[in-house]
């Protein structure tokens, strides 16, 4: 998996031509990270997979390009270009390239600053 610093501020980009597919690999490109939250670009070469897990917080994924399967508790959601899904906080999911795909994950860390777990 590789993993850039944040994406260059002030400068027009298109999402899509931002990040390539690396074979057999998971590549990450850092849009905007901050204490509050994180949007990330994605691509996954066909077979990968980010491991099944939980997250504190909710988390929007939108598939930019290809056809992405999102598990949410044990339940499977098949994504194509366009569409979107949010991910539940506290809630088990896992996402699959059952062919090559490129996506955005959104995760804004507030909000819940009142939930004691």
């Amino acid at each position: 998996m590789k993993n850039d610093q944040e994406f260059e501020k002030s400068k027009v980009f298109i999402i899509v031509e931002i990040i390539e597919y690396v074979s057999n690999s998971v590549v990450i490109k850092t849009i905007l990270k901050k204490t509050t939250g994180n949007v990330s670009a994605v691509s996954f070469d066909s077979g990968e997979a980010f491991a099944e897990k939980t997250s504190p917080f909710d988390t929007f994924i939108q598939v930019i390009e290809g056809k992405a399967e999102v598990i949410i508790d044990s339940k499977s959601h098949h994504l194509t270009t366009g569409q979107s899904i949010i991910i539940p906080a506290h809630r088990k999911n896992m996402i699959k390239a059952n062919e090559r795909f490129k996506m955005i994950s959104t995760v804004i860390k507030s909000g819940y600053e009142e939930v004691i777990l």
